[in-house]
């Protein structure tokens, strides 16, 4: 994998003075899901403690995140409306 290919931004632990800065990646990876041609495209990175959620049509706008928990129910749920 490339870091081109990875969300970079800083950390939270990270100084305000513009010294001390970490930047953590996130690897998005698509929704095996998501539709073939482009569309319906769900992209998530997981991390530890929380799951992220985007739409790959728009990486402008912000994205979801949840907690594994949460992350959790949801699946649980949409796999239940799709039976």
């Amino acid at each position: 994998m490339s870091t081109t290919q990875l969300a970079w931004f800083k950390s939270s632990y990270s100084g305000t003075e513009g010294d001390n800065c970490i930047e953590v990646a996130l690897n998005w990876r698509k929704s095996t899901y998501s539709g073939t041609q482009g569309d319906n495209c769900i992209e998530v990175a997981p991390t530890p403690t929380t799951i992220h959620i985007r739409d790959s049509k728009d990486l402008t706008r912000p994205h979801l995140a949840l907690t594994p928990t949460a992350w959790g129910a949801f699946v649980t749920h949409a796999a239940a409306q799709a039976n």
